[in-house]
């Protein structure tokens, strides 16, 4: 479609001045001479400049321009210039700083695009240009562009990584809201969470979600939450729109005042559909701000419901502790009886064995075999014939009684004499206590077991088979 032609600014083309800028005065040229038919209506670079530059932006409107962009190049004063070129031609653009902020990123040469500016002149140089306003690439080249560069210098800082992902809370008792207070995704928000939870309160925190002053705000209502320390989970995001619309949602600013928030976040912005850098920043991408409130709270249905599995579950993990646990102890029961029994038989063969060699020590026992113990009248025990005197009186003890006596005669046998010989130069000239132990110590010397046996004195003292040994004794009773 041709540009629409308007008229120059004014009452028409004879308002402008050409002489003006001449140097002549005005009374000495023809009234009826026209600007520049000769030497003398010369008009001035700078006026015609202008004039072309007046004439020129009167004459075309704003319009939309395509081609491809070459020669891109980023002045240090915040300027862009390029040129936008097709198959036949070239027309140099420039795109001030201050118009910046509507384009999402800078083209790359190369790059077809489609540019809403206005035509004119550069009148210090009288050349035409191009002053471009909006840019807008095939497809979504700039704005996947702009998306890209922010995305990969937040992955630089770390700020993507799945590690740093926060798990969000399973019962939070107040959670925070930046979005529209006007908005459709706030009435979804809330109306989600009072029928899951109605416990839960929900806080709002005001600001922007589209346009210019939309990151600023944005920003502000995080940092505001930061300072505010008393919420357990953040939802931000806002309903559906254009993708210009939820631009701030891919700001930078914005991406890491959202990954410095103290508590865990949540991003619903747009649709399933839509993905943005907040999205990839936050601890939980939610496709809607109605699911980012689900995933927000728990139903108290479903926590009834879980309560009563737990509560089957609990109750069959006692049971079946239980039953282990009296298993066990059947066992440790068994095997504590078992090892009792066998100590307690082992104590009792001990005790048998005892016994036996007691009882075979035992002078009952001796007695038992047909021995017998004499004594005196006090009730010592004669152990030796020594001991005995001719006529003197005595009581023999049998194994089922006591007979008195009388020693009517004393024989000591030799070897027993010998025997006693030896055991008085042991002890010192001292005799043999009476009842004395084979191989006791008496005055620092041992006797021996063995020669007491060859005594005959290894048995019970004073005991003989039907009377006594060693010297005979012959008694009668009295």
């Amino acid at each position: 479609m041709p540009p629409r032609r308007r008229e120059p600014r004014g009452a028409g083309a004879a308002s402008y001045d050409l002489f003006a800028a001449g140097g002549e005065p005005a009374g000495m040229i023809p009234e009826d001479a026209a600007p520049g038919e000769s030497a003398e209506t010369a008009v001035a670079v700078a006026t015609l400049t202008q004039t072309a530059k007046a004439v020129i932006e009167g004459a075309f409107s704003p319009l939309w321009v395509r081609g491809e962009v070459s020669d891109f190049k980023a002045h240090r004063n915040g300027h862009w210039y390029f040129s936008l070129r097709d198959a036949s031609a070239q027309i140099r653009c420039v795109v001030w700083s201050r118009d910046q902020r509507g384009i999402p990123a800078a083209p790359d040469d190369g790059m077809q695009v489609s540019a809403l500016g206005q035509l004119t002149v550069y009148a210090a140089r009288g050349e035409m240009q191009f002053t471009v306003r909006r840019l807008e690439a095939a497809g979504d080249g700039l704005w996947r562009k702009a998306f890209e560069q922010t995305r990969e210098r937040l992955e630089a800082d770390g700020l993507l990584a799945p590690e740093r992902k926060r798990a969000i809370p399973k019962y939070p008792r107040r959670i925070a809201v930046i979005t529209s207070p006007t908005g459709a995704a706030l009435h979804d928000i809330t109306a989600v969470v009072g029928r899951r939870a109605p416990g839960v309160e929900v806080v709002v925190i005001p600001a922007a979600v589209q346009g210019e002053s939309a990151p600023r705000e944005l920003v502000a209502a995080l940092d505001r939450l930061a300072r505010w320390h008393d919420a357990d989970l953040l939802i931000i995001g806002r309903g559906g729109g254009a993708r210009e619309d939820l631009w701030a949602f891919n700001d930078e600013q914005v991406a890491r005042a959202l990954a410095a928030c103290p508590i865990p976040t949540i991003s619903a912005v747009g649709h399933e559909v839509d993905v943005t850098i907040c999205d990839l920043v936050a601890d939980l991408r939610a496709p809607t701000p109605s699911a980012a409130a689900e995933a927000a709270v728990r139903s108290v249905h479903e926590l009834a419901t879980e309560v009563r599995a737990l509560g089957v579950r609990l109750r069959r993990a006692v049971a079946s502790r239980l039953e282990l646990a009296g298993l066990r102890l059947h066992r440790a029961g068994r095997a504590l009886a078992g090892r009792a029994q066998r100590g307690v038989e082992r104590r009792r063969s001990r005790i048998q064995g005892l016994a036996g060699r007691l009882d075979a020590l035992s002078p009952l026992a001796t007695l038992e075999r047909g021995y017998a113990v004499a004594r005196d009248a006090e009730g010592h025990v004669l152990a030796s014939v020594r001991q005995f005197a001719a006529g003197a009186d005595f009581r023999l003890t049998l194994r089922d009684g006591d007979v008195d006596a009388r020693a009517t005669g004393i024989q000591e046998f030799r070897e027993a004499t010998t025997t006693a010989g030896r055991d008085r130069r042991r002890t010192g000239g001292r005799p043999a206590r009476p009842g004395a132990r084979p191989g006791a110590v008496r005055g620092g010397h041992r006797v021996s077991p063995r020669r007491h046996r060859r005594a005959g004195q290894g048995r019970s003292a004073g005991a003989a088979p039907g009377g006594t040994r060693g010297r005979h004794v012959r008694g009668h009773r009295p």
